[in-house]
């Protein structure tokens, strides 16, 4: 049972999310949606009602971090009412660690670890090493911007969209019959021995191109995203020959982006590497991937110990 209730349109008018707006609009819905999830449960459990459906639950999951404070808030507190009511264990988990988790979800092709994993969103950009459920160990990550803010704010600056316009940026790119920028963009860290990411000095080589109006629309969009992928891809097979593994995951919002999807895979196929893609409905936020994360990671809590925590890494 997967519901998602969603202010997008509301953030849309205003240009980027409040987030004051964003958690009182959470507080509005989430009742609604968690007995909608149960109600939806009911038939797949063979069961009369939503009761009955949490008798049949062991534990309950949550976002704890990271994220804007209120709205992790609300899922926290709101758990914590229930696994109170019920009586049911709650589970922390790691919102960073849960995008990793959507590639166990509606698939039949159960990732084999190790794993490199990369975590590509609207506000992190991570590689780890997935030695096991549980186990992690951070290679490298964005020393500024993620690639999703980059996506983002590269298609303001273009004029495409205020909110969340990487997608819109990526329609764009795909529009491109004839890419004249080719090459003309930095590929920031492309070369360097680590696996840090830095995208602020490509949105700031974009800002230049537009102010100086030399290139067409598509073909900014086009470099970009080529730029933007190339790097990410590099250091993702990199990262995977150096640790000696045959599996890649990725995870998070920017990885429902065509090229990345695309490029990563022909680049995984020359080496023999599986590569592991959630289902595109599976790569934005949503509470799937949490229950998923902590199905194979259960660390239950006790409530007073779990607390909404903006800041928290992948690693945390």
């Amino acid at each position: 049972s997967n519901v998602l209730a969603t202010s997008q349109e509301l953030h849309e008018k205003t240009g980027g999310i409040v987030p004051e707006v964003a958690a009182r609009k959470q507080v509005e819905s989430i009742t609604t949606v968690i007995s909608e999830a149960l109600l939806n449960a009911k038939d797949h459990l063979n069961v009369e009602d939503e009761n009955a459906v949490l008798e049949k639950i062991d534990y309950i999951a949550v976002t704890k971090g990271p994220g804007l404070i209120g709205s992790l808030v609300v899922g926290v507190e709101a758990a914590k009412a229930l696994s109170l009511a019920t009586e049911i264990p709650l589970i922390g988990v790691n919102h960073l660690v849960g995008h990793i988790y959507a590639n166990w979800v509606d698939t039949k092709d159960t990732p084999e670890l190790p794993a490199v994993v990369l975590v590509v969103s609207g506000g992190h950009t991570d590689l780890v090493l997935m030695k096991d459920h549980n186990k992690l160990e951070y290679l490298g990550g964005t020393l500024d911007d993620a690639v999703g803010e980059a996506f983002d704010k590269t298609a303001r600056l273009l004029g495409l969209k205020k909110y969340l316009g990487g997608p819109e940026l990526s329609n764009t790119a795909q529009a491109c019959k004839e890419n004249k920028m080719e090459g003309k963009l930095p590929r920031p860290k492309l070369k360097d021995d680590d696996f840090d990411f830095s995208f602020s000095g490509l949105k700031t080589a974009v800002r230049r191109i537009v102010e100086e109006k030399s290139y067409d629309l598509e073909s900014i969009a086009k470099e970009f995203e080529v730029a933007a992928t190339d790097v990410l891809i590099e250091k993702t097979i990199r990262a995977a020959k150096q640790n000696d593994v045959k599996t890649i995951l990725l995870g998070g919002g920017v990885a429902a982006n065509k090229r990345l999807r695309e490029r990563l895979k022909e680049e995984s196929d020359k080496l023999g590497l599986n590569l592991h893609i959630p289902n595109i409905k599976l790569c934005g936020d949503n509470a799937t991937y949490i229950g998923a994360a902590a199905y194979f990671n259960q660390d239950v809590q006790e409530i007073k110990d779990i607390k909404a925590n903006p800041s928290l890494g992948i690693m945390d």
